[in-house]
């Protein structure tokens, strides 16, 4: 019987504000990739990005669908370099605790381009999901967790999990 098995590869808790979080050197021994993101941020409105292996071509893409609970919207971002967009986040509020889960998979493979699956909760902004391409077939090594062009911090306290998946046979 297969079993799937998250297993914690990294955690960086901040001890104060900073622009940007890095996973490097990630191992290359599971199937997926799943990042999970709790947080808030130190001033409003941003987007949240993920850059892979420091790659700051214009090679994301990503579909986007949000919902406020009275409105809903859909968006695209083609060719962008700022990475695959896993989020908005309104922040600037003790409240605002938020939650992104981003799911890569086959990021170890070496003959596709990168997939990602995001689901983002902010309760100043409302839900939002979307799917992301990395155009490479580079396996993904690093992972940099940012926000609109640098713009905005991540706010003291903001937690940042990757779990590798195994998955047995």
């Amino acid at each position: 019987m297969p079993t799937n098995t998250y297993i914690e590869l990294a955690k960086t808790t901040l001890s104060s504000a900073q622009a940007s979080v890095t996973f490097s050197s990630i191992s290359q021994s599971y199937t997926d990739l799943v990042l999970v993101i709790t947080g808030k941020l130190v001033s409003t409105g941003n987007g949240l990005f993920v850059r892979i292996n420091s790659d700051t071509g214009s090679n994301y893409s990503t579909s986007n669908i949000n919902g406020t609970g009275s409105t809903s919207t859909s968006s695209r971002h083609t060719n962008n370099s700022n990475g695959i967009h896993i989020g908005s986040w309104q922040g600037g509020s003790s409240a605002d605790l938020a939650e992104s889960i981003t799911h890569f998979m086959n990021y170890a493979n070496t003959t596709t381009y990168k997939t990602a699956i995001n689901r983002c909760s902010d309760p100043g902004s409302g839900v939002d999901a979307q799917v992301g391409l990395w155009r490479s077939t580079s396996a993904i090594n690093s992972l940099t967790l940012r926000t609109d062009n640098g713009s905005n911090n991540w706010a003291s306290g903001s937690t940042f999990i990757l779990y590798g998946i195994h998955g047995v046979a």
